[in-house]
C-alpha cells in the first residue's frame, strides 16, 4: 500500500467519523425515544394481558362445581321454595335458587353480572372485566374445595363481644374467635406518666390461632368469622355453623373477681359429617404477642420479660431475657407464659401440650415495646370427641399469693409452680423470701396501707431475727480489741518472716486460752448475708410496691429520682441511669458512716491500710449499682444500716470491755479442751515447721 492510498483511507475515515458525530441525537431526543419505546412496550403488554384475560372464562365443569359448592357449603335458606343458597365475599355476592346462579362481582374494571359470566353470555361486555370475574368465581370454587363447610365463614364483618368482671375486661373478636383485648382494671400503666389501665394485649399486639391440617387441607381459625352465642352473663361461645347440625367453636368463661379465663375448644357432629378427616390426630396452636411497656424504667422491665414454660411433671424453664432467643422443646409442656416484670399472660393446658417451639426477639430500639414473642405447640385432637381440648388463660399480675392460689385452683393434681414467674433468687434466697419475707409482708399489708411503714416494720422484724448474730459479731470484735495489746507484744517479741510460724502459734494459743477466735465474727455476718441477698431479689419483683408513694418517692418499685438529665453518659447510663435517686444517696452516706464506725470497732492491727481504702470505696460502688433500682430496696437498706448503727452504739454503751477482759482471764485459767479445728491447725503448723527444719538441714549440707 503506497502513501497516497493510505492518506485516502484516513481522509475517508475522518469524513465518516465527522458525519456520525454531527448527526448523533441530542439528550432530549434520546429521552423522547426511550419514552416512546416504553409506551409501546406497555401497550403491547396490556394488549397481551387483555388478550390472555379474554380466554379466562367459566367452563361448564366450573359452573357445575360452583353450583355443587353453593348447595353444600353456602348459607342455606330452606324456607324458600326452591331452597336458596348464598355466598358473600368482599368482591363477590352469589345467590343460587334452583340451578340458577345470580349476583354481582366487583372487578378492577367495574361491576359485572355473575349470572352472565357463568352462562358465558358475555357479548358486548368488557373482556378484562369478564376475565377478572371468572378468576373471582374460580377462587370461590377453590375455597369450596379447600375449606369445605368452613368456606361459608371465610368472609364477614368483624365485631367484638365483651366479657368482664371486677378485675378483668375482655373483648372477643368474631374474626378468629379469639380474645382481642385484655385490660386489667385495678392496675394503671405508668409509661410516660400514663394513668390508663394496663392493657395486657390488643388485636394489634397479640393473636392466637388453632390449626387443623391433613395431607390436602388446612383449617386455621384466624381465617374464619365466628358467630358469638351468649350462653349466659359470663360464658360466650364463638361458633362456626357448618350445617346439618355440625359446628365447631371456642367457649370462653369468666368467673367473678378472677384473672383466669376458661377456654374450651368444642365441636359437634364433626365425625359424622366428615368435615375433618379421621386421620387428623393433632391440633396446632400458634400464639404471638408483641409485649407492651408499662413502666417508666425500662431496664428492669426488659430484664424481667421473657417466655416461660413448665415441663409436664418437671421444672419451670425460660428463654434468656437479655437477647434474641429460640428454643425447641420435644417434651410435654403444662403451661406457656409470656411474662413481663409485673404482669403475665399464661396459657395452661388441662392435659399437656405435646411440644413447643419458642422464639423471642428483643425490641430494645422500640420505645413502646419490649419483646416480640411467639410460641407454637400442639395438642391431641379427635373429630369423634365433642370436647376437643381445655385451657385456662391467666391474664393478671405477678402477685405471689394470687399465683399460689391459682396453682391450687387450676390444677389440684399437679403443682403448676406459677410462682416461678416471680424472680426471687436462687433456691436458698427464694426459700427465705417465700417462707419468711413474703408472708410477713403480706400480713403487714392487711393492717397498714402505707408501704413505707410496712417496709420499716419488715426491716425491724428482720433485725430482731438477726439480733443474736449481730450481738455475737460485736462481742467477737470486742474480744479482739481486748486482746490487741497481747497480740502486739507477741508481734514485737517475734518479728520478721523467719518467726512467722512461731508468731502464729503464740497468737493462736492466746486465742485458745482467752476463748476468742478471729473467725467468730465472720460467721454471724455470713448468716446475715442470705437475707440481704434475698431482699435484693424481692423488692424489684414486688408488685405490691408498684405505684405506691412514700415521702418524695412517687413509686417504691421505681427509682426516686430527684434530679435527672437527658444526656446518656457512656459506660455509666446503662447501670447508673440518667438521674440521682435520693434514697440511694442516703443509703450511700449511711453506709460510709457505718463503715467508719465498723472500722473503729476493729483492733488497730487487724486491718491492713489497703483494706481501709477498699472498705470506703464499696459504698460508692453500691451508689452506682443501686441508683437505678427500686427505691423501696434502697429505702430498706438505708433503714437496715441505720438500725445497725443504733445497735452498735447501744452495744458500746451496755458492753463493758473491762468485764469482757476479766471474763477472758477467767476462761484462760480454766483447762480448755482443744477444738477439732484448733487441733488440726496446730498439727498443720507442726508439720510445716518440721518441713522447714528439714529444708534448712539440706541447705546446710550443700554448703
Amino acid at each position: 500500500m503506497d502513501k497516497n492510498t493510505l492518506l485516502g483511507l484516513l481522509l475517508m475515515g475522518a469524513v465518516i467519523f465527522g458525519f456520525v458525530y454531527l448527526n448523533q441525537p441530542s439528550a432530549e431526543e434520546i429521552e423522547r425515544q426511550r419514552q416512546e419505546r416504553l409506551a409501546a412496550e406497555a401497550e403491547q403488554t396490556s394488549a397481551e394481558a387483555i388478550q390472555a384475560l379474554a380466554f379466562d372464562t367459566i367452563s361448564d365443569a366450573d359452573a357445575d362445581m360452583l353450583r355443587t359448592g353453593l348447595s353444600m357449603y353456602g348459607k342455606a335458606d330452606t324456607a324458600s321454595v326452591p331452597a336458596t343458597y348464598s355466598y358473600t365475599a368482599p368482591d363477590i355476592a352469589l345467590t343460587m335458587r334452583g340451578d340458577s346462579v345470580s349476583g354481582m362481582i366487583d372487578t378492577p374494571y367495574g361491576p359485572i353480572s355473575a349470572g352472565k359470566v357463568i352462562s358465558n353470555d358475555t357479548a358486548g361486555l368488557d373482556r378484562a372485566a369478564v376475565s377478572a370475574a371468572s378468576q373471582a368465581i374460580k377462587r370461590v370454587i377453590n375455597d369450596f374445595g379447600r375449606y369445605k363447610n368452613f368456606a361459608r365463614h371465610l368472609n364477614g364483618e368483624n365485631s367484638t363481644t365483651r366479657l368482664e368482671n371486677d378485675v378483668l375486661a375482655l373483648e372477643i373478636s368474631s374474626k378468629g374467635g379469639q380474645i382481642s383485648r385484655a385490660e386489667l382494671k385495678d392496675y394503671d400503666c405508668y409509661l410516660n406518666r400514663d394513668t390508663t389501665s394496663v392493657l395486657l394485649w390488643d388485636e394489634t399486639t397479640s393473636n392466637y390461632s388453632f390449626t387443623l391440617k391433613s395431607a390436602s387441607q388446612r383449617f386455621e381459625t384466624r381465617d374464619f368469622f365466628f358467630t358469638p352465642v351468649q350462653e349466659n352473663d359470663s360464658t360466650l361461645l364463638m361458633k362456626l355453623d357448618l350445617g346439618a347440625g355440625c359446628w365447631w367453636g371456642i367457649r370462653y368463661s369468666l368467673s367473678t373477681e378472677s384473672y383466669a379465663v376458661r377456654m374450651d375448644v368444642v365441636q359437634n357432629g364433626m365425625a359424622a359429617a366428615g368435615v375433618i378427616p379421621p386421620s387428623v390426630s393433632t391440633m396446632e396452636l400458634s400464639w404471638h404477642q408483641k409485649m407492651r411497656r408499662n413502666e417508666e424504667g425500662r431496664m428492669f422491665e426488659e430484664r424481667n420479660s421473657a417466655i416461660y414454660y413448665k415441663l409436664a411433671g418437671s421444672d419451670v424453664e425460660d428463654l434468656s431475657p437479655n437477647s434474641d432467643a429460640a428454643k425447641e422443646v420435644n417434651n410435654g409442656i403444662k403451661w406457656i407464659g409470656f411474662k413481663n416484670q409485673f404482669f403475665s399472660s399464661v396459657l395452661i393446658a388441662d392435659g399437656k401440650f405435646n411440644n413447643g417451639n419458642f422464639i423471642s426477639t428483643d425490641l430494645s430500639k422500640d420505645p413502646d415495646y419490649l419483646k416480640d414473642m411467639t410460641a407454637t405447640t400442639q395438642v391431641d385432637y379427635s373429630s369423634a370427641r365433642d370436647s376437643v381440648a381445655g385451657f385456662n388463660f391467666y391474664l393478671g399480675p405477678n402477685l405471689y399469693p394470687l399465683l399460689r392460689q391459682m396453682d391450687k385452683s387450676l390444677s389440684p393434681d399437679e403443682d403448676l409452680e406459677m410462682t416461678r414467674l416471680i424472680p426471687l433468687g436462687w433456691s436458698l434466697f427464694r426459700w427465705i423470701n417465700t417462707i419468711i419475707v413474703i408472708p410477713v409482708f403480706t400480713f403487714l399489708g392487711k393492717y397498714f396501707t402505707n408501704y413505707g411503714v410496712i417496709i420499716l416494720l419488715l426491716t425491724i422484724f428482720i433485725k430482731i431475727i438477726l439480733f443474736p448474730f449481730t450481738y455475737k459479731s460485736y462481742m467477737s470484735q470486742a474480744k479482739m480489741r481486748v486482746l490487741a495489746p497481747e497480740i502486739k507484744e507477741i508481734n514485737d517479741k517475734y518479728p520478721g518472716k523467719e518467726n512467722a510460724m512461731v508468731r502464729q502459734q503464740k497468737t493462736m494459743a492466746l486465742y485458745s486460752k482467752a476463748g476468742a477466735s478471729p473467725f467468730s465474727g465472720c460467721l454471724p455476718m455470713l448468716l446475715q448475708l442470705p437475707i440481704l441477698v434475698a431482699m435484693f431479689s424481692f423488692f424489684p419483683s414486688c408488685i405490691e410496691l408498684r405505684g405506691e408513694p412514700f415521702l418524695w418517692a412517687h413509686d417504691l418499685s421505681a427509682p426516686d429520682a430527684i434530679f435527672s438529665w437527658d444526656v446518656n453518659i457512656p459506660l455509666i447510663s446503662s447501670t447508673f441511669g440518667n438521674h440521682i435517686s435520693l434514697f440511694c444517696l442516703l443509703m450511700t452516706v449511711t453506709n460510709i458512716l457505718y463503715t467508719r464506725i465498723n472500722m473503729q470497732n476493729q483492733p488497730s492491727s487487724a486491718t491492713m491500710p489497703g483494706m481501709k481504702a477498699m472498705m470506703y470505696l464499696m459504698p460508692l460502688i453500691f451508689l452506682f449499682w443501686f441508683n437505678n433500682y427500686a427505691s423501696g430496696l434502697s429505702y430498706y437498706y438505708f433503714l437496715s444500716l441505720l438500725i445497725t448503727i443504733a445497735q452498735t452504739y447501744a452495744f458500746r454503751h451496755f458492753v463493758d470491755e473491762k468485764k469482757v477482759r476479766a471474763a477472758m482471764l477467767e476462761n484462760a485459767k480454766k483447762p480448755r479442751k482443744k477444738s477439732g479445728f484448733m487441733a488440726r491447725l496446730e498439727e498443720a503448723q507442726r508439720q510445716q515447721q518440721a518441713m522447714l527444719r528439714e529444708q534448712q538441714k539440706k541447705q546446710g549440707k550443700r554448703r
